[in-house]
């Protein structure tokens, strides 16, 4: 069920940092004196007007008549000078003083809204890896790059809201003191006005706000699978179906953006064109009263300044309204986002890594993705002893990725538990255990960045061991690669590593795990996607490591695991272990 705004606002203002609260309450303050300065120098263009048409009244008032000689005034032409002067400073402490406000509402707003893309970020990071699965990247990255950007304008907007709610208050204040039938009249005419456009507009806000935010997710979904497919997309000549898909999402997300837009700004003509009306009402009826226009300019000045002044803001209360109104749907996905549980490592120091010194024991180990799935694993028990090459084998779907999940602690036992050297791990443990394993996929993820910073990966710049990645370099096997070029280990690899081939990426993979001093290396299917002639130079490399390593080697082809010490099958979510000849042999007789 949708939750109303209010509760939405109330979620989020739990979410804001102690410090941008304290800010907030700040600039609340700053808004009762900029309200202040409006109604000083709104309050001054009565007695301002009115000493200019008609000076003589300042000496017939008595108190006004002692003060103006205190000052050594003694005529009512003196007056106009220090008047002008007066007034003139007091507009333009109330210009500064509002344009301070404004600047003070963009900054809080912007950078409130940076801490909150700054928290969704964080938070996912450390979410479990089922989480990550389970759902689509675009709507994270639609949600971190575009969505808290509505939270931020609506942030904004409330601040706006704030601000011109007082001096709205102040100001209308003002002018029921000079006129209070004008300025209810005014107040009542054009409140009426907005609340009727704002009564039609709330549905298609809200409406707009969910294919907003739809929107956005498709758009970033088309430009992911668009360009992270474009070699297929070249080949298979397919462009138009992704532009197709592109424009289609991005003209729906323009045009609930434009009728938002439209819905937001265009009382503003209307309200103008109503203000200019009721001004001439207003000159009407005080052309009645005694005195005539001109006993009333005074009065109409300052009610016409008044108007000027209530116009603008009643339209950024509207306004803001309908981008708070229209943000509603972006706004519930963003503190969806932040509402992301940390686990209580992510407040902790790194840990020491959990080295294995005997063995990793799978015991009673059962898996399932969710209740209603079949078992992935069912009581499975392995004992791999520190050292140890593990070949692993299996149809697709058997199973063979799950069982290096657990292994490294990215999902846990539905049933049954992981033990190392006969300790449990449990959540507590986990991320220990994590710093002790390096993993090296079939597709290795390359930063368009130098060879030294993917070697490194995960390691700020100034922090890099340039000797520990020399040396991971060397046992990869890609030490001579690297330094046979002209710019070294200083090379950018290019985005995904384009500039590399499918081999070199490997063993910078290799690298990579070897940079990390991890014990535990696992390799999924990490040649399957080279020549043999590549492959095997991988493999080379993967054989020269220390025999100290424990290895997990997931393969398609039984050739790869030729050189394990165990070789896994998997069948049936069931472990059967065997020398690693009789497990190749059974494995070649069943896919023939």
């Amino acid at each position: 069920m949708q939750q109303p705004i209010t509760i939405l606002l109330k979620r989020l203002w739990h979410h804001i940092s102690l410090r941008r609260r304290k800010q907030f309450l700040a600039m609340i303050g700053l808004t009762v004196f900029s309200s202040l300065a409006e109604v000083v120098s709104l309050g001054a263009v009565l007695p301002f007007i009115g000493i200019l048409t008609q000076p003589e009244k300042v000496f017939a008032s008595p108190w006004l008549t002692s003060f103006v000689r205190s000052l050594g005034i003694t005529s009512a032409g003196e007056l106009v000078l220090p008047l002008t002067i007066g007034f003139a400073v007091a507009a333009l402490v109330a210009g500064a003083l509002r344009l301070l406000l404004l600047w003070v509402s963009i900054r809080l707003g912007n950078a409130t809204g940076a801490d909150l893309s700054i928290e969704i970020y964080r938070r996912t990071l450390y979410q479990a890896y089922s989480a990550h699965i389970a759902r689509s990247s675009s709507e994270i990255i639609s949600g971190i790059t575009q969505k808290v950007g509505t939270a931020s304008s609506i942030l904004l907007s409330l601040a706006v809201a704030i601000t011109s709610t007082v001096l709205f208050i102040a100001i209308l204040t003002t002018l029921l003191v000079v006129d209070p039938m004008v300025a209810i009249l005014a107040a009542t005419s054009f409140g009426a006005a907005y609340g009727v456009i704002g009564y039609y507009a709330r549905g298609r806000l809200v409406n707009n706000s969910h294919c907003i935010t739809q929107e956005q997710t498709r758009v970033v979904k088309a430009l992911q699978e668009g360009l992270g497919a474009i070699r297929d997309i070249l080949l298979d000549g397919t462009q138009k179906v992704y532009s197709n898909l592109y424009s289609d999402a991005i003209l729906q997300l323009q045009r609930a953006g434009g009728e938002n837009t439209f819905i937001n700004q265009a009382p503003r003509y209307v309200m103008e064109a109503l203000g200019m009306a009721l001004i001439a009402v207003f000159v009407l009826i005080l052309s009645h009263r005694a005195g005539g226009v001109a006993t009333a300019l005074p009065i109409l000045s300052m009610l016409a300044l008044g108007a000027q002044r209530l116009l603008p803001l009643m339209q950024q209360l509207y306004g803001n309204w309908s981008v708070v109104l229209g943000g509603h749907a972006a706004l519930a996905d963003v503190l969806a986002l932040l509402d992301q549980p940390l686990p209580k490592q992510s407040s902790l120091l790194e840990p020491e890594p959990l080295v294995m010194g005997r063995s990793i024991q799978f015991k009673d180990v059962r898996f399932q993705y969710n209740s209603n799935s079949p078992w992935v694993l069912d009581e499975v028990n392995l004992t791999i002893s520190k050292g140890t090459r593990v070949g692993i084998i299996g149809s697709t779907g058997s199973g063979k990725s799950t069982v290096l999940d657990l292994l490294m602690g990215l999902l846990q036992p539905t049933r049954g538990n992981i033990l190392v050297d006969g300790k449990l791990i449990t959540a507590d443990d986990n991320r220990a255990w994590q710093r002790s394993i390096s993993h090296v996929p079939q597709s290795i993820y390359l930063a368009d960045t130098s060879i030294a910073e993917n070697i490194a990966f995960g390691v700020p710049c100034n922090e890099i061991d340039i000797a520990l990645v020399r040396k991971a370099a060397q046992q990869a096997r890609i030490a001579d690669f690297i330094e046979g070029r002209p710019e070294g280990y200083s090379a950018v690899v290019g985005e995904r590593g384009v500039r590399l081939s499918g081999g070199q990426r490997q063993r910078i993979g290799i690298a990579r795990a070897l940079y990390k001093k991890a014990t535990v290396l696992i390799f999924d299917e990490a040649t399957s996607a080279l020549d043999g002639e590549t492959e095997q130079e991988v493999m080379d490399a993967i054989e020269g490591l220390s025999k100290s390593l424990t290895l997990f080697i997931v393969a398609h082809r039984t050739s790869t695991l030729r050189n394990c010490d165990v070789i896994i099958k998997l069948v049936d979510g069931k472990f059967i272990v065997d020398s690693n000849r009789s497990a190749i042999s059974e494995n070649e007789k069943s896919t023939n």
